[in-house]
C-alpha cells in the first residue's frame, strides 16, 4: 500500500497509481480545491491515497512528476511472524513507486528514479527463512526496477514514509493477525468506533485510505473497486467524510464509512444496497406488511401428520403455545400463534396421535419440517448399579467360675441361701426323687463367682475337689470368633433419554400396635418396607456421555424391638444415597461410600479379688472385639443408540 506525506501546507503532494477511475477522482479533488488555494494559501489540499491495484499506463499522468530522485540504499530484513521487509530510500523527496504483483513475483518499479550501477545486482535472502527467496535490482528505461521472487502462499504489502519505501510479503497465515495489528496501531477515530463490533471477523483485502471532507458515494465508489462488488447508493445518501484508515480490510472500512453516516446495507449476491438505516427498516417494513397481506389472502391447505415416536399433544402445544382440548382433540388460536399465520389452526388427535394442520402452503411446509425434525426415537440408557455390602469381626472372650460348698457340724457354706436349702435337703436324699424326676440343678447357684461366658457355649475345662465337708468347684471359659460376610445387590434398568426409571426389590415386614383409649385398645398391624431402591432419571448429552440424576436406597432388618403385651418392632438398617454425576458411556465409576471401624476390649470382676495378681484372674473375665464394615456404590450407563427407520 501507499501513503502520501503533506510536507507542509505549500508544498506539492503526489498522487500514487490508481485504477482510471481513482486518477479521474484525484484529479476532480484537486481541481475543486484549486480556488481555495488561490485565495488561502495555508490551507492543506485534499489528498487521497488507496491500496495499489495493479500496473498504470505510461499515459498516467501522475508517473510524469518533475524532477527525478535516486535511489540510494537497498536494504532486507526479517519482520515480525516471519515477513520479509525491503527498504528502498531516496535521496530525496518526490518518489513514485508503483507495485503489482505477478504470481509468484511481486515487482516494484520507480518510474522517476534511477539506480545506481554499484545497487544494480541480485541478492540472495534465502538465509532470512521469509517468503522472499531472490531480490534482482535494475535500471530499466522507465526508471529503477526490483523483482522479489517468493515462494508459498503471502500478501504483499507497502507503504511510503518520508524518503523511504517499505515492501513486506507476510505469510499468508500471518496475514490476518498482521493486518489487526496494522488496524490497531492505526490513530484513527472511525476506526476506533468500528471496533465496538467485536464479535464481527473482517477477512477483505487490506486498504488504505486518507480523506478530507470528501463525498461519501465516492468513498462508496473508490471500495466498489477494491472489493469488486456491485454497490448500489440509493438517492438519500448525502453529505462527506473525512477519516483516515490505514491497512484496514475494506469491508471493515466500508461498515466504518456507514455507520459514521448512519447508513446501512444490504447484499444479494455480489450486489450491495446502500441506503439510510431508516429507510432500510422502512423498506423491510413495507415487505413484511406485503408479505403478510399475502398470507391473509392466500389459499388455504389441510395436512394429516402421523406422530410416531412423541406425543401429538406435546407437539400441538410447542407449536402453537397455547393447546385446547376437546373431545380427544385440541387445537390452538388467539394469542402467540406460534408458527401458525393468523387464519392457521392446529389439533390433534389422542387415539391416533395425530396431527391436523390448517394454513397456508407456506406454513403447512414448515411446520412438517419441524415435525419431522421433533418426531424422532429416542436414545435408551441401561444403569447397571452395584451395591456392596462387605463385613468383618473378630471376638474373644476369657471366663472363669469358682465356688467352694461346705457342711460343717451346723454351718452350711455355698454361692446362696437359696444353694444352702438345696445342700441341706439333699444331705439324705439321693440324687432322684422317688417318682424318678431329676432333682433341679443348683449347682450354679452355688457358685461363689460366675464371669463365664453364657449363652455362647464356649470350650471350657471344670475341677472339682471333694473333701470331708468342704467342696472346691473350678470352671474355666474361653471363646473367640471371626466373621467374614460380603453383600453383592445388583439393580439393572432401562429407560428413555430424560425419563426417570424406578427399580425396588425387598419386603414389608408387618407388626402390630394398639390405638384408642385406656379401656378401649384397637390392635392396628402396620408394615415397613425393606427394599433395595434404584431411582434414576438419565440425560444424553450432545457429546455421548451421560448425566444422572438418581438415588439408591439399601434397607435391611437389624433386629427387633419387644414391646411387652404388644409384640416386636423391627428395626432397620438404612443405606441410601442422593447424587448427581456426568459419567462417560460404559464407564464405571464409585457414586459413594461408608467405612465403618469398631475395636471394643470390656472386662467384669469382684472388687478387690480382681485385682489379686494371677488368682485375680479367677475373679473376672476379659472380652475384646473388633469389626469393620464397608458399603461401596458402582453405577455404569451405557448407551443404546435408536436408530430412526426409513419411511
Amino acid at each position: 500500500m501507499t501513503v502520501s506525506n503533506a510536507q507542509g501546507p505549500n508544498s506539492t503532494r503526489r498522487v500514487p497509481p490508481l485504477r482510471t477511475a481513482a486518477v479521474g477522482l484525484a484529479t476532480g479533488l484537486l481541481a475543486a480545491t484549486a480556488g481555495v488555494h488561490a485565495t488561502q494559501p495555508a490551507t492543506v489540499v485534499p489528498y487521497l491515497a488507496v491500496a495499489q491495484v495493479g500496473p498504470v499506463s505510461a499515459s498516467d499522468p501522475a508517473k510524469h512528476v518533475p524532477g527525478t530522485v535516486t535511489v540510494d540504499n537497498i536494504d532486507f530484513k526479517r519482520g515480525d511472524g516471519g515477513s520479509g521487509k525491503l527498504i528502498l530510500r531516496f535521496d530525496g523527496d518526490g518518489a513514485a513507486p508503483d507495485m503489482r504483483t505477478q504470481g509468484n513475483t511481486v515487482v516494484v518499479e520507480v518510474g522517476n528514479a534511477s539506480l545506481p550501477a554499484s545497487l544494480q545486482r541480485p541478492l540472495n535472502v534465502t538465509d532470512f527463512a521469509t517468503p522472499v527467496q531472490r531480490i534482482d535490482a535494475m535500471q530499466g528505461a522507465g526508471g529503477a526496477r526490483l523483482v522479489l521472487s517468493a515462494q508459498g502462499e503471502f500478501e504483499p504489502m507497502a507503504y511510503q514514509s518520508g524518503r523511504e519505501y517499505i515492501v513486506e510479503l507476510v505469510p499468508r497465515a500471518a496475514s490476518a493477525g498482521r493486518a489487526v495489528g496494522a488496524a490497531t496501531a492505526a490513530v484513527s477515530t472511525a476506526q476506533a468506533s468500528a471496533t465496538a463490533d467485536a464479535a464481527r471477523t473482517y477477512s477483505g483485502r487490506p486498504v488504505t485510505f486518507n480523506f478530507q471532507d470528501v463525498p461519501v458515494r465516492t468513498v462508496l465508489q473508490l471500495i466498489a473497486e477494491e472489493s469488486n462488488l456491485n454497490i448500489v447508493a440509493s438517492d438519500t445518501v448525502q453529505g462527506n467524510v473525512t477519516l483516515r484508515l490505514i491497512n484496514v480490510p475494506w469491508d471493515q472500512a466500508l461498515d466504518i464509512v456507514l455507520q459514521a453516516k448512519s447508513l446501512d446495507k444490504r447484499r444479494s449476491g455480489n450486489v450491495v444496497w446502500v441506503a439510510p438505516q431508516s429507510e432500510i427498516a422502512k423498506f423491510e417494513q413495507d415487505k413484511e406488511d406485503a408479505r403478510l397481506a399475502i398470507e391473509e389472502r392466500a389459499e388455504m391447505v389441510t395436512e394429516y401428520l402421523p406422530i410416531s415416536y412423541g406425543n401429538a399433544e406435546d407437539i400441538a402445544t410447542l407449536l402453537t403455545d397455547e393447546s385446547k382440548n376437546s373431545s380427544g382433540g385440541g387445537g390452538g388460536s388467539g394469542g402467540n400463534r406460534g408458527f401458525l399465520s393468523s387464519r392457521g389452526s392446529l389439533s390433534f388427535d389422542r387415539r391416533t396421535n395425530t396431527l391436523l394442520v390448517i394454513d397456508i402452503p407456506q406454513r403447512v411446509a414448515e411446520i412438517k419440517r419441524l415435525v419431522t425434525m421433533l418426531d424422532k426415537p429416542v436414545d435408551q440408557v441401561i444403569i447397571e448399579a452395584r451395591i456392596v455390602i462387605a463385613n468383618e469381626s473378630f471376638a474373644r472372650d476369657l471366663g472363669a467360675r469358682f465356688g467352694v460348698r461346705g457342711v460343717k457340724d451346723r454351718l452350711i457354706s455355698s454361692g446362696s441361701l437359696d444353694s444352702n436349702h438345696h445342700l441341706i435337703d439333699s444331705i439324705n436324699e439321693f440324687n432322684r426323687d422317688p417318682d424318678g424326676a431329676d432333682l433341679p440343678n443348683w449347682g450354679e447357684r452355688a457358685l461363689n463367682n460366675d464371669f463365664g461366658i453364657r449363652n455362647l457355649n464356649p470350650g471350657s475345662i471344670a475341677f472339682t475337689i471333694l473333701g470331708n465337708a468342704i467342696d472346691w468347684d473350678l470352671e474355666l471359659q474361653a471363646l473367640q470368633s471371626e466373621q467374614r460376610g460380603e453383600v453383592i445387590s445388583n439393580p439393572r434398568i432401562v429407560t428413555s433419554n430424560q425419563r426417570e426409571a424406578v427399580i425396588k426389590q425387598g419386603r414389608e415386614v408387618g407388626y402390630l400396635t394398639v390405638t384408642g383409649g385406656q379401656s378401649n385398645n384397637v390392635p392396628t398391624v402396620q408394615f415397613k418396607e425393606a427394599l433395595l431402591e434404584l431411582t434414576v432419571t438419565p440425560t444424553i448429552t450432545n457429546d455421548g456421555r451421560v448425566f444422572l440424576a438418581m438415588n439408591v436406597k439399601k434397607d435391611e432388618i437389624e433386629d427387633m424391638t419387644e414391646i411387652i403385651g404388644i409384640g416386636e418392632v423391627p428395626n432397620l438398617a438404612r443405606r441410601e444415597i442422593t447424587t448427581a454425576v456426568l459419567i462417560d458411556d460404559g464407564q464405571t465409576v464409585v457414586i459413594g461410600g461408608v467405612y465403618e471401624f469398631l475395636d471394643r476390649q470390656t472386662m467384669a470382676k469382684v472388687p478387690f479379688l480382681g485385682d489379686i495378681p494371677i488368682l485375680g484372674n479367677l475373679f473376672k473375665t476379659r472380652g475384646k472385639s473388633n469389626s469393620k464394615a464397608e458399603l461401596l456404590i458402582f453405577v455404569t450407563p451405557r448407551v443404546l443408540r435408536v436408530a430412526q427407520r426409513p419411511q
